[in-house]
This record gives structure tokens, C-alpha cells and sequence, in this order.
């Protein structure tokens, strides 16, 4: 029996405080997007497996939660949300040429032992943005990144930014296999730079294109930095990459927003089907980034909708972390009141309450036990952040304790009932 108060591992209970204060912060980050005109999205938490298979350059297959429909179809819980908003855009917008915002929060899934201490239930926050190609649409998501950052109350983090062409350009200048430049982009994902100097050492590759790659650990920094990767490259695709985050860039500025953005073109995303613009967003008080996004042009060809898109994700868990960590005040509302009564005075209590709870305000009504006294529900109250308690001494009146300035003091119902 005492098995089942537990959780399994990688998931948790969040409560009382904690979850208010989360809602809160997702409630004003979520207004932000509304504000960007993102409308909300709800898909399941389980989806069909080729969703989410490693084709579409999703979680690979022995990291998903896995069961079977009546029918022997293989179901997961969702690894990762872009791939089911991709669904969703080729079923309902197939003929949608103008752009689509849709936003979401959810849960998604790893069922995997070494996630660098993460939990494996993690509730995600984001947008996507479908049906525009163009450096103003990169730069928007990433203006709106930045606004949910501000909202949350984070005000000391930074936004980094890289293009997954500049490397892809790279490889085609070096005519490098699918396998050999996975393998590259491993080491510089992880930033083992001395392992990619041994592997590099057994290739057949000129030097500029040795040097280019083993540049990547040294290719971040601010707006300078782009002009010392374009003396690095030749190759078409590498350059245009650069041009397009110079535009990124001067985009961003028009909002006043340089001091949180960076470049890293070390930023290589572990999910495949990033294509262009990637990005992650890095704050104090946690390990691993807080939100991340990209491009992803050929995701929705995969599902029947030839259509650019990009799109970033925060995860809370993390988000709220930092928050705590960073001491950052979320204030949420304990104006709740308590209506303790006894049996006789039931009629009156109802109706105090219905009163008050048709006026907007929160109350819980108890009818006292006969086991306890008043100084017990005080008590209760106070462990529970109540504002207050109205305890009834009659049809008309009430005694009331104040909670927070731990006053008491005898009032009219009526008062109190009509009272904002």
C-alpha cells in the first residue's frame, strides 16, 4: 500500500504553491502569445508511432513510452510536440497558403535513463509558425521568445542563435556522406573538439575545410562574430546563411532587443529536422537551456503540406527552476476565504457564499465538526494561504479573522456580502 504513494521515476506531483505559481507564470506568458495572435492548439498526448519516428527526424524509438490500441497499432506518448502540430497544419490548413500561428502547452514523453537529470514527463510552452519563409518571421519568434522571458520575470538571459546551413553548406563544399557528417555534427553538438580534431585527421579533406570545422568551438559572440565566419567559407549556401542572421539581427534591433541575442553556430540540434535559423534561450539558475526552436522547411512535406515553418518550445520545468533559484517573486492570489458554520446556520452560510462567490470572489464553505473547535480551522486556513475565515455566530452576523494582519473582529453579513 505505501508503494502507491509514490511516483514512478522521472515524474512528480506539483501542488499548493508551487503549482500556483506555475500557472501564473504559464497564464502570462501564454498572453504574450496572444498578443502575437497565435491561436491555441490541443493535440493528444498519444499519436500513431510514424508520427514521431526517427525518419522525421523526431526522438529516436527506444526513448518513447510505447503501447497498443485494440488493433495492435503501435501508439507513444508524445516525445516531442513540433511533429503533431506538423500533423495538424497538413490535415486542417492543407490549402492554407498565408501564415498560421498556433500555440500550445502540454506534456511530452522520454522513457530513457540518462537525460541529464531531467524529469521524463516535461511540460512544454510554444508556437509555431507556419507559411513564412522570411528573416522578419525568424526574427519575430524570436522577439516573441524574448517578450515570454520578460513575462515570466526573468530579466538576465540571453537568446543564442545559429544556422543550420552555414554547417550544411560545409559538408556539400566537403561532398561529405550522410554518415561522416552526422558524426561531425555529434562532436560539435557535444563540443568534444579534440575528439573532431582525431576524426578529422583520418578524412581526406583540404585544410580550409579542417580549419573551418575545428573554428566552431571559437564561432559565437555577438554581431562581430559573423563577419569572421564569412572569411572562413566560400560555399554559397554558408554565406547566405550568415546574410540572412545579419537580417535576423537588424530585425531584432528595431525592437531594442541586441542585448539578449548572441550567435553560436555550434548550435546544432539533436532533432534532425531543424533546416535554417536554430536558437536556445539561457538563463541563471539551471544547466541546460529553457527554451529552444529553429526552422524546420521540409518537416510538413513529411506529412503531405510542402510548407515552411518554424516554431520554439520553453521548458517550464527548467523555466521554474530558474525562477526559484533566481529568487524572483511570482505573485499569486491567496484571497480565498473560508465560511465555517454550524449545522444550524447552514441556510445562512449557503446563501453568504453564494452571494460572495457570484461577486468573484473565492470561498470555500465548511460546516464545522462537532470533533473540532474554531482554533482548528484557523490553523487549516492559515496552512492553506487563505486570506481569511467568516465563522458564523448567527443568521446575521460573523466573527472574521484576518489572516494576514491576524486580526479579529465581529461584522453584519450583509457587510460583508456587499462589500468588494
Amino acid at each position: 500500500m505505501e508503494k502507491l504513494l509514490y511516483t514512478p521515476e522521472g515524474v512528480r506531483d506539483i501542488y499548493d504553491n508551487e503549482c500556483k505559481k506555475r500557472r501564473k507564470v504559464l497564464d502570462k506568458m501564454h498572453h504574450v502569445l496572444s498578443l502575437y495572435s497565435y491561436n491555441d492548439i490541443e493535440t493528444p498526448t498519444f499519436e500513431f508511432f510514424d508520427i514521431f519516428n526517427r525518419d522525421k527526424g523526431s526522438a529516436a524509438s527506444n526513448e518513447m513510452y510505447k503501447l497498443f490500441d485494440r488493433d495492435n497499432n503501435t501508439l507513444v506518448l508524445r516525445p516531442d510536440m513540433t511533429p503533431s502540430i506538423a500533423r495538424c497544419v497538413a490535415k486542417y490548413y492543407d490549402s492554407e497558403e498565408l501564415p498560421i500561428r498556433l500555440c500550445y502547452q502540454g506534456n511530452t514523453f522520454f522513457n530513457t535513463p540518462n537525460h541529464q537529470g531531467k524529469l521524463n514527463e516535461i511540460t512544454q510552452l510554444g508556437a509555431e509558425l507556419i507559411n513564412d519563409d522570411s528573416s522578419a518571421a525568424d526574427a519575430e519568434v524570436i522577439s516573441t521568445v524574448i517578450d515570454c522571458f520578460l513575462a515570466s520575470g526573468i530579466k538576465e538571459f540571453q537568446v543564442e542563435i545559429g544556422e543550420v546551413d552555414f554547417f550544411k553548406g560545409i559538408l556539400k563544399e566537403a561532398k561529405l556522406d550522410d554518415e561522416t557528417g552526422n558524426a561531425i555534427r555529434d562532436y560539435i553538438h557535444n563540443r568534444n573538439f579534440f575528439g573532431l580534431d582525431s576524426f578529422l585527421k583520418e578524412l581526406s579533406l583540404s585544410d580550409d575545410i579542417k580549419e573551418v570545422l575545428l573554428s566552431f568551438d571559437q564561432l559565437f559572440g555577438g554581431i562581430e562574430m559573423l563577419e569572421k565566419a564569412k572569411g572562413l567559407v566560400s560555399n554559397s549556401i554558408s554565406i547566405e546563411a550568415i546574410e540572412r542572421l545579419e537580417k535576423v539581427y537588424k530585425a531584432l534591433s528595431y525592437s531594442g532587443y541586441e542585448q539578449y541575442v548572441s550567435f553560436d553556430f555550434s548550435l546544432l540540434s539533436r532533432y534532425e529536422y531543424y533546416s535554417g535559423v536554430v536558437f536556445r534561450g539561457y538563463t541563471y539558475g539551471t544547466g541546460d537551456a529553457v527554451v529552444k526552436g529553429g526552422r524546420y522547411n521540409n518537416l510538413l512535406k513529411q506529412y503531405g503540406k510542402d510548407a515552411p515553418a518554424i516554431g520554439f518550445a520553453f521548458y517550464i520545468d527548467d523555466l521554474m527552476m530558474a525562477i526559484s533559484r533566481q529568487k524572483i517573486e511570482v505573485s499569486i492570489d491567496n484571497s480565498a476565504n473560508i465560511i465555517l458554520y454550524e449545522i444550524d446556520k447552514q441556510e445562512a452560510a449557503v446563501k453568504m457564499a453564494t452571494s460572495l462567490r457570484k461577486s468573484g470572489r473565492k470561498t470555500q464553505l465548511i460546516r464545522m465538526s462537532k470533533k473540532k473547535q474554531v482554533e482548528d480551522y484557523i490553523e487549516y486556513g492559515k496552512k492553506n494561504h487563505f486570506s481569511g475565515m467568516f465563522f458564523l455566530t448567527s443568521d446575521t452576523s460573523v466573527t472574521v479573522y484576518d489572516f494576514v494582519s491576524e486580526q479579529e473582529q465581529t461584522a453584519q453579513i450583509s457587510d460583508i456580502v456587499f462589500c468588494k
